[in-house]
């Protein structure tokens, strides 16, 4: 039995700003080519230009004072100072930093710091955006199940295979599918009493659509974690939006893995505590478990 819930305390769900470097990243594509510049800047030296005037900053940028208040304009601020406003607390609270991607000029010593700051980047902006009464939600589901299944395909059939790995310490009959066939056999199957937890980068895979679909129609409860506006998120009974921008380069590996991955671990320590103390009892002794099968360090 899931006890009662220690997670809400009446207070209004209110996400963060989106950082407003990732919006400048992401928005950039869309501006002209003079604007761009000015993007460009602010992604590589964003602390020098926070004490920049208007005035250096188009310097800087080598355009006009005009085309930096267009900039802003862009990017929904109503000028140059509100824009700054919003540019100094997203640093001071966001990411203080702005990862480079990789290319074929870097030398190899280069590759680590900037593998490294990309993670960062990508965790920070997935916790900046997170919704926590979406994953409130998300909580209560899987406390609730009788049996959970976890999809994924490809490379989010790595997630999946996490998932189970920590769900089924909860004391919940817990098994995971990454063949689209065996998903589409087993979601037949299900019912109300069952949770779907389906993972997927974009939201758009057809098979795991369709294995989604047909759990849905079994009764099965759905919680999916993906990009947000794609079918597979229609589909969710609770949607945890993993919106982190993906890698635009072809060196370094998909860092949205890692945000799901740290949902996953924050899923699983939160039904934990939602479950009680019969819960904690079952990681004790799965914990005992195998503590024997480890080597006792030499001492000396």
């Amino acid at each position: 039995m899931y006890m009662a819930n220690p997670f809400s305390d009446n207070k209004p769900n209110t996400p963060p700003e989106k950082g407003l470097l990732a919006r400048i990243r992401t928005a950039s594509t869309a501006l002209s080519r003079a604007e761009r510049q000015v993007a460009e800047f602010l992604l590589q030296k964003p602390h020098d230009a926070l004490e920049m005037s208007i005035r250096v900053l188009a310097q800087a940028c080598d355009v006009s004072e005009p085309t930096v208040a267009r900039f802003a304009q862009s990017l929904g601020f109503d000028g140059f100072k509100t824009f700054k406003l919003a540019f100094a607390k997203s640093l001071a609270t966001g990411i203080p930093f702005l990862h480079l991607d990789v290319n074929q000029a870097d030398h190899v010593r280069d590759v680590l710091p900037k593998v490294f700051d990309r993670t960062i980047a990508a965790l920070m902006e997935a916790r900046n955006n997170a919704n926590t009464a979406t994953f409130e939600a998300a909580v209560n589901l899987l406390a609730r199940a009788r049996r959970i299944e976890c999809y994924g395909l490809g490379y989010s059939g790595a997630l999946a295979i996490d998932a189970q790995l920590k769900f089924f310490r909860f004391g919940i009959p817990t098994t995971v599918f990454c063949d689209a066939h065996l998903q589409a056999q087993s979601a037949t199957l299900l019912n109300s009493d069952c949770v779907v937890v389906a993972f997927s980068r974009t939201g758009r895979t057809r098979d795991l659509i369709d294995s989604v679909q047909l759990a849905k129609q079994a009764g099965a409860k759905i919680l999916v974690l993906c990009a947000s506006g794609g079918p597979l998120a229609e589909l969710a009974d609770v949607h945890i939006g993993v919106d982190v921008e993906e890698d635009p380069d072809i060196y370094t590996p998909m860092t949205s893995r890692l945000a799901h991955l740290t949902y996953i671990d924050a899923l699983a320590v939160a039904v934990t505590l939602l479950r009680g103390p019969a819960a904690i009892d079952m990681l004790e002794r799965a914990k005992a478990s195998i503590s024997e099968k480890r080597l006792v360090p030499k001492i000396g």
